[in-house]
Order: C-alpha cells, then sequence, then structure tokens
C-alpha cells in the first residue's frame, strides 16, 4: 500500500514531522529538523484523529495496527504514522516526555545503512522486523544511504500497565 502510495503520488503529501507550531515535541536536540522535510511523516491517525481518505488508501496497515494495544486517548492518541528519513539524512539524540507507552517501528523501506540507536544500543533497521522501545530513553536515526528510508510508526500501551491503570491515564490525560 505505501508503495503504491508512494509511487502515484511521490512523497509530496508527507509533511515535517516536527512543526515549529508543535508545542508537543522538544525541540532542542533537533532544531535543524524543525519545518525541515528530511525527517517527514504521512499521518494514519494524529493524535486521535484519524485520516480517512488515508485509511482508505491503505486499508491493510491500518487493519493490522488495529490488532495492537493503541493507546486511545481523545486529543492524544492513537497517532500513527509513515516515517520518511531522507537519504543522508539524521535525526539527532532526543526523548519522549511519557513512559507509560512504547513506541514500535515497523521498517517498510530500509536501503543499507539505516541506523537507530536507543540509549547504548545501535541497530540497523530490518524491513518487516518489528522494533520496540521506550522512547523516554534518548534516541536518534541516522540514514547513510542514498536513498529515503520509511518506518510506520504506532505507539502502544506498555504492558505492565493494568487496565485501572489505562483507564485512569486516559481519564487524566483526556482532560487536558
Amino acid at each position: 500500500e505505501l508503495l503504491a502510495l508512494i509511487g502515484a503520488e511521490g512523497t509530496d503529501n508527507f509533511r515535517p514531522y516536527i512543526q515549529a507550531q508543535d508545542g508537543s515535541v522538544r525541540l532542542d536536540a533537533n532544531k535543524s529538523l524543525v519545518e525541515n522535510r528530511d525527517w517527514s511523516a504521512l499521518f494514519l491517525c494524529e493524535n486521535g484523529r484519524p485520516d480517512e481518505a488515508l485509511i482508505e488508501r491503505c486499508p491493510k496497515a491500518w487493519e493490522v495496527v488495529q490488532q495492537a494495544p493503541l493507546a486511545r486517548i481523545p486529543g492524544w492518541g492513537p497517532t500513527v504514522m509513515f516515517s520518511l528519513l531522507k537519504a543522508g539524512a539524521r535525526i539527532a539524540p532526543h526523548t519522549g516526555m511519557f513512559n507509560t507507552r512504547l513506541v514500535c517501528h515497523l521498517p517498510l523501506v530500509v536501503p543499507p545503512g539505516c541506523r537507530f540507536r536507543v540509549g547504548n544500543e545501535i541497530r540497523e533497521w530490518r524491513e518487516g522486523q518489528l522494533f520496540i522501545f521506550d522512547d523516554t530513553i534518548e534516541h536518534e536515526a541516522w540514514n547513510d544511504s542514498d536513498q529515503d528510508r520509511v518506518v510506520l510508526i504506532f505507539d502502544i500501551w506498555r504492558p505492565e500497565l493494568s487496565e485501572q491503570e489505562r483507564r485512569e491515564l486516559t481519564a487524566l490525560l483526556g482532560q487536558q
């Protein structure tokens, strides 16, 4: 679905991942990526708001992600996106803000030379091999290839959280 979408439209529908007005992302480490299409995203669902037109064009991807324990919090989640890192681009070390969730990366288009670091561990992405991590641990990514890299990213609840804790977090964050 992704390859068909890119084949038909290119990557013009992807937008810079870090937006200048987006106060929810820590910009200190990635100032050079603000409004920069080197790291861009195409959102199937952003902060709990699905893009029905895109979902209609990527129904299998959406169906598969729906089987995961997505954190459904009004105004917050889920977020499900195709993340594109341009050839030669780098995402500087940064951290997420909430350890109540884990971030899932499903590599879809990964040329050689695309790596990812979480804490002290560095890995190369491998197409089709899901990678799950706590993004409150410092992480960074780089694409040392001459081709773009695309990963499907979505958040899930931490498995250690009980259903009651998930309900309480949903109520707390949903009031913001």
